[in-house]
């Protein structure tokens, strides 16, 4: 097990290189500099800023310089917001993001596993067809629309939330129920396809052949292996509603890191751009790793080495 981790984690390591290297060299390749746009900056004041960040110095040498930086913790001051540190700015903005994010989550995996459970066990029923039905609009109406539809029949219209804002816990509704429902209908028709092939699996019928109890069946053998695909998913899921929320904080006026992000692209802020695409890029990868470290936990006939013993 140990080697495993320590394997996941060297890889890890050198995709996060290669994340840095790309989006270090895409974004000095960009026409321009953070400081054009500046207007009333003079030729002498540009050329101290540029002094003062690095700028003016050969490309190879600004690239070493920020890789020893980051190896410190280092993400360098923004090139527009005066005097204020990358890090600090991430803290700060992330904290908003997070806490939308783990709601959305948690309602995102309970729901669809519901759904795509109830939706197995009454297999071309009612509940099925509802269940599916929900679920191909989940995927069909893009986060934005369902997110302005929402903001005008419950918050315009009905008046039950507030448009804009973070500030109260009826806040969360709205953006929860935007972010989360592509999560949602994709996890319930993962679950109920999986759930299916485990209930017509043979060892499932060798189960009720034994005279076990439908309970013991469920949470022994069908809910078990039935998850594992959802597993699967839950790590890239978890980073994407983590850091993709960018849209909704847009829509509902909601200060978080995606906010930030988008703004530090307009602006042309090197060291804003950078500090969040490796911060994005952590998120996605400890997700991955922790996601397999699960996989392996939850089913113990895969091999640490790779693939399922035969």
């Amino acid at each position: 097990m140990v080697r495993y981790v320590a394997n996941k984690f060297f890889y890890m390591l050198i995709s996060l290189l290669i994340l840095i290297s790309a989006t270090f060299f895409l974004m000095k390749a960009i026409p321009g500099d953070p400081f054009q746009a500046e207007k009333k900056v003079s030729a002498e004041m540009k050329a101290r800023l540029m002094e003062q960040y690095g700028l003016d110095k050969p490309l190879y040498v600004q690239y070493f310089k920020y890789l020893g930086d980051i190896a410190t913790g280092d993400f360098g001051i923004s090139m527009k917001k005066l005097n204020q540190d990358v890090t600090k700015i991430i803290s700060d903005t992330f904290q908003t993001s997070l806490k939308l994010g783990l709601v959305a989550i948690v309602i995102a995996v309970v729901v669809g596993v519901l759904l795509g459970m109830l939706a197995a066990l009454y297999h071309r029923k009612l509940i099925d067809n509802v269940a599916m039905i929900l679920a191909v609009l989940g995927m069909a109406v893009p986060s934005f629309v369902l997110a302005s539809l929402l903001q005008y029949y419950l918050a315009e219209k009905a008046g039950w939330f507030n448009v804009l804002g973070f500030d109260k816990p009826l806040d969360y509704v709205l953006p929860v129920m935007a972010l989360s429902a592509q999560p949602i209908a994709f996890i319930a028709r993962l679950t109920r396809s999986s759930m299916l092939e485990v209930l017509h699996a043979d060892y499932i019928k060798t189960a009720k052949a034994k005279g076990l109890n439908w309970l013991t069946i469920m949470f022994r053998h069908v809910i078990r292996n039935g998850i594992l695909p959802v597993v699967t998913y839950v790590g890239p899921m978890t980073a994407n509603i983590i850091t993709g929320s960018v849209v909704i904080e847009q829509v509902f006026g909601i200060g978080g890191i995606g906010k930030v992000f988008v703004e530090s692209i307009t602006n042309r802020d090197y060291t804003l751009i950078m500090g969040v695409t490796i911060f994005y890029g952590v998120i996605l990868m400890v997700a991955r790793f922790l996601t397999d470290i699960a996989y392996v936990m939850i089913d113990p006939r895969i091999k640490l080495s790779g693939g399922k013993e035969g």
